[in-house]
């Protein structure tokens, strides 16, 4: 009851972008998602197959978990590659200033 609360507040939330296309489009191709349907719809033997039909619901929850999981892994690299190139380019500003203080302390010998 929790997850649905929260899921019905995050909705206010999400971008339109989200709304439209919440999930990546499936890999699968037609005869597998069929085949997976399928599956989906037989009545399962096992007793860990019919406690888990108690949670089918929760399918969608747990593709978008997982999808804003990615988001959250992809922004984690883009941003230790910016930060990196952030490092790279104020080590270049710093030997670039201070071959100019050198320059100016010394005019007659060749910029390092």
């Amino acid at each position: 009851q929790r997850i649905l609360r929260l899921a019905e507040v995050c909705r206010r939330l999400e971008t339109e972008e989200e709304k439209v296309l919440p999930f990546y489009p499936s890999s699968l191709a037609e005869w597998e998602q069929e085949k997976a349907r399928r599956i989906l719809e037989e009545i399962p033997n096992e007793p860990l197959a019919r406690a888990m039909q108690d949670y089918v619901g929760l399918e969608k929850f747990w593709q978008r978990f997982n999808k804003a999981k990615l988001e959250e892994k992809a922004l984690e690299q883009a941003r230790t590659a910016l930060a990196n190139r952030n490092q790279d380019l104020r080590r270049l500003l710093q030997q670039y200033l201070t071959g100019v203080a050198i320059k100016q302390k010394v005019p007659r010998d060749p910029q390092p």
